[in-house]
This record gives C-alpha cells, sequence and structure tokens, in this order.
C-alpha cells in the first residue's frame, strides 16, 4: 500500500464511532499500558503491527498535519484540534484522557461535516 485506500470520510466516522464507544479506555489485555489516539485504533495504518509496515506519509491524516511536522515520529499526534491549537500530543502529555477524548471527538465532527459538505458540493 503505497498510500491509505481508505475512505477518509469512513474513516474519521468508524474513528468517531470508536472514541463514542470508550475505544480509548485502557485495554483489558493490558490494563497498564495507555492508549493513544489514532495509533490505537484501526484508524491508524500501522494497527497491531509492530514493524509499523507502512510510513505514516501513507496515512490519510498526514494530509491535516502541517507540512513542517509531518516528519516527526508521530505526525498524528500534531493535527491541530481547535482554534488554540492543541494536538493529541499536547493533550496526552496533560495527562487528562477525557478532555483528549473530547477535543478529538469535536474535531472529527468538525471535519466529517466538512468532507461531507465538499461531497455533497456545499460550501463551508
Amino acid at each position: 500500500m503505497d498510500h491509505d485506500d481508505r475512505d477518509i470520510l469512513n474513516l474519521l466516522q468508524d474513528e468517531l464511532d470508536f472514541i463514542e464507544k470508550g475505544g480509548y479506555g485502557r485495554s483489558v489485555r493490558t490494563p497498564w499500558k495507555p492508549t493513544s489516539a489514532f495509533q490505537d485504533s484501526l484508524t491508524c495504518i500501522n494497527y497491531a503491527d509492530p514493524s509499523h509496515a507502512y510510513p505514516c506519509e501513507s496515512c490519510h491524516l498526514v494530509d491535516f498535519v502541517s507540512p513542517e511536522l509531518r516528519e516527526t515520529s508521530i505526525p498524528c499526534h500534531h493535527i491541530a484540534l481547535n482554534r488554540a491549537g492543541d494536538t493529541v500530543e499536547d493533550l496526552e502529555a496533560r495527562d487528562n484522557q477525557s478532555k483528549t477524548e473530547e477535543a478529538l471527538k469535536n474535531w472529527l465532527r468538525e471535519q466529517i461535516k466538512r468532507i461531507q459538505a465538499q461531497r455533497s458540493g456545499q460550501s463551508t
């Protein structure tokens, strides 16, 4: 897979559904290990692949990352999720799971709405 061939709208909708159903809560198998937004869901093209076979630049989420941050080790953690510019990295560093998930859900809803509007020919 040179580029993620999944539909970005479906990917974002699935991510939102995953979070709304408690997806980033502690794993039953590894409760001592914290989960990480995007990386620990099916949104990640390398989900459950410890070898990380696919480069992050193949993922749709990299399109939401500013160009100067696309070469970081986890580019999707540098997506600005709100007007304050908070990123997954910023929010996870504050260790506030509920605030991270709320910002992520709001960002996902905005992106889903924007993509749906674009596809229907409406302006946002």
